[in-house]
């Protein structure tokens, strides 16, 4: 039983976590940028929407204006990889231990609890019944994160799949793959970049909003490790889905992906992992997951030119 309610929580939080993997996505895969400023840009979002819910805003508006300030935390990092010419590793590590103090001066210490406040998910908790029969094996609290989650990440899934379709996003994906080309068609890749940091960092601080929602609170150390879940939940999808198929159909692997990584983080702690090994075995998680299509690969190619070498013999035995 524990371990049926330590899943059901674990995917509740790999559908919310899900939506910071997809910000991620943009940078890591569309855009080929290392930007390192997640950990902080995540805690920004629930900072802000705590301190927002508290002062009387609604949860809703809360979470809304979380992502505009993500957003500007992207311009940030985008400016200084562009403007000042600041390598893209650097400028996200400025941005990430900037956020660090702007996030104690937002939410005027360390922690900062929800538990008597109303957020979306204990508003709708608290005006939802469920039958015994459903609650004998799921909590309300459960159901409602699951449908909140959907519900965000379904919608941030369409609004990505429609933008960079769009000539926009698509000059962004082609900025990722051939910054020349780009250039050559009279495109600013400077601009490109900072938008597509923008709408990462932006995806990054709502789902850091939802998860400090659903979690009761807000920390400043929140975000710490959440580029590194992002990579795993990425790769995760990547490796049971494959790189192929539409772009539909990456976007939905990358929440599948976190979803799969929350709940082997959720049955290894309930078979005794000690919680302060937990960095290291997902570290090992994402290498493991890293290693796996390499290896694929090799075998794949090893297999094919077996197959023709066998060709070329048959061929040359028949001549």
């Amino acid at each position: 039983m524990s371990v049926l309610l330590s899943l059901e929580g674990a995917l509740g939080q790999g559908i919310l976590w899900g939506i910071m993997a997809l910000g991620v996505y943009i940078t890591f895969r569309l855009l080929n940028f290392s930007d390192l400023s997640v950990d902080g840009s995540f805690a920004t979002g629930g900072a802000v929407s705590a301190v927002l819910i508290l002062n009387g805003i609604d949860p809703v508006l809360s979470v809304v204006i979380a992502l505009l300030v993500g957003l500007v935390c992207g311009a940030v990092t985008g400016i200084l990889n562009t403007v000042c010419k600041i390598p893209a590793i650097l400028a996200g590590i400025l941005t990430q231990i900037g956020l660090y103090s702007v996030n104690l001066m937002i939410m005027g210490q360390s922690n900062l609890p929800m538990l008597k406040a109303d957020t979306m998910f204990s508003s709708l908790a608290g005006a939802i019944s469920l039958p015994e029969s459903v609650t004998s094996w799921i909590s309300v609290n459960n159901v409602v994160t699951i449908g909140l989650g959907l519900l965000f990440s379904a919608l941030v899934i369409v609004l990505c799949y429609w933008f960079f379709g769009t000539e926009l996003g698509s000059a962004i994906r082609a900025t990722g793959n051939n910054m020349n080309m780009v250039r050559a068609n009279g495109v600013s890749t400077n601009m490109m970049t900072i938008i597509a940091l923008m709408i990462s960092n932006g995806m990054i601080a709502l789902s850091g909003a939802l998860v400090a929602q659903q979690q009761g609170y807000a920390d400043v150390q929140m975000g710490v490790g959440a580029i590194v879940m992002a990579l795993a939940s990425i790769v995760i999808g990547e490796v049971i889905f494959g790189r192929g198929g539409g772009f539909y159909r990456r976007l939905i692997s990358i929440v599948v992906g976190s979803i799969i990584y929350r709940m082997i983080i959720a049955v290894v702690l309930q078979l005794g992992l000690d919680s302060n090994n937990l960095k290291l075995f997902t570290a090992l998680l994402v290498a493991v997951a890293l290693t796996v299509p390499v290896i694929l690969d090799k075998h794949k190619q090893t297999s094919m030119y077996k197959r023709l070498t066998d060709v070329v013999d048959s061929v040359e035995d028949k001549f």
